[in-house]
């Protein structure tokens, strides 16, 4: 390779090379450290959105699942003991006493679960067709509270024909 007679090694980066250099190098870093912060924000979220999601579908299966006569009640650890009775009273977790709507609430890891068990009419469980399960699970975000909703429907089994 034959170099001009004007190059030469000994030329180095004039001072306002190098300042430009570590502008346009400090600019990158800083974008990098922005969608580093966006993209963890947006993973905490969603994070707590399968969370909230979690929970609520697992209440609502768990209310699915067991005998009429224990609606009422929630054994959250499943160590076989319920820790939760349900009430329509307006207090521990129930939304309004006296709605005929038994409620309550349990919050864990930045989700707060309600879940209520509405009877088709007032009075006993026994006496009602069919109850509506409903959970909630709402959390925090950086963009306010967010809210995941389900919904289900469970018949009563003495009416229904299977005891």
């Amino acid at each position: 390779m034959i170099l001009p007679p004007s190059f030469s090694f000994s030329r180095g980066a004039t001072f306002s090379e190098v300042l430009v250099a570590l502008a346009l190098t400090l600019i990158g870093v800083t974008g990098a450290m922005g969608a580093f912060q966006a993209a963890s924000r947006s993973i905490m979220q969603g994070t707590l959105a399968t969370r909230a999601l979690a929970m609520a579908e697992s209440r609502l299966e768990a209310k699915r699942s067991v005998r009429w006569e224990q609606l009422l009640t929630d054994d959250l650890d499943h160590d076989g003991v319920a820790e939760i009775l349900m009430h329509d009273d307006g207090a521990d977790g129930d939304r309004s006493a006296g709605d005929g709507i038994y409620s309550a609430a349990w919050e864990e890891a930045g989700v707060l679960l309600t879940w209520t068990v509405a009877p088709n009419r007032l009075g006993s469980l026994t006496d009602s067709g069919f109850v509506v399960l409903e959970a909630h699970a709402s959390f925090e975000t950086g963009s306010g509270r967010r809210e995941v909703q389900l919904a289900t429907i469970r018949a009563n089994p003495w009416f229904a024909g299977s005891h």
